[in-house]
């Protein structure tokens, strides 16, 4: 049996919230959600779901809304082959990431760290396709993840120069995202 799940987050570094639904499709999971908040002093309102097979690999993603006074319409999808298209376009370069990562929201750490399930005290390198919704992009980011206490990962993405101890809910969202999200009670 399949659970849906449902947070709410707070956004700590600027104002704005993260509404995200997990839920079971019947032959794999998804993520959806809407994320209001302010990106570089403009409002910004974006609706996504990802779409991630029953082993939590991430199949295809989607993101529209505003930015400002511009409209988004980005659409992600994993090829057959492993490669990855954004608005239909071939991306090159990643060819070894597995997982979608959207840069707006803490939703899609809760797939990748699902697929990758490590034990306590165990570490994994884990390059994911990460959307920049501002630029309009799909780009690598490594990423690296070890799992501390049962609900706790220290995470770290050098690009950003962001390391720090990440909380989680047993459901698998993020509870406490240091600087920038907090789950609401």
């Amino acid at each position: 049996m399949h659970d849906d799940h449902t947070i709410l987050w707070k956004r700590i570094d600027v104002p704005g919230h993260d509404a995200c639904h997990l839920g079971w499709t019947g032959d794999g999971w998804m993520l959806d959600g809407v994320a209001a908040f302010l990106e570089e002093g403009e409002p910004a309102s974006l609706r996504y779901r990802i779409l991630c097979d029953a082993t939590w690999r991430s199949r295809k993603g989607r993101v529209t809304g505003w930015l400002g006074a511009r409209r988004i319409h980005l659409r992600v999808r994993r090829t057959r082959s492993g490669g990855w298209t954004l608005n239909d376009q071939i991306v090159p370069g990643l060819g070894d990431c597995v997982d979608l990562d959207l840069g707006f929201t803490p939703a899609t750490n809760l797939t990748q760290l699902r697929r990758i399930a490590l034990a306590i005290g165990r570490s994994a390198d884990v390059p994911v396709a990460w959307l920049d919704v501002a630029a309009g992009t799909l780009d690598l980011l490594h990423q690296r993840y070890t799992r501390r206490t049962e609900s706790a990962y220290w995470y770290e993405a050098p690009r950003f120069e962001y390391a720090e101890l990440l909380e989680f809910g047993p459901e698998g969202f993020a509870r406490r995202y240091p600087r920038l999200w907090e789950a609401e009670p």
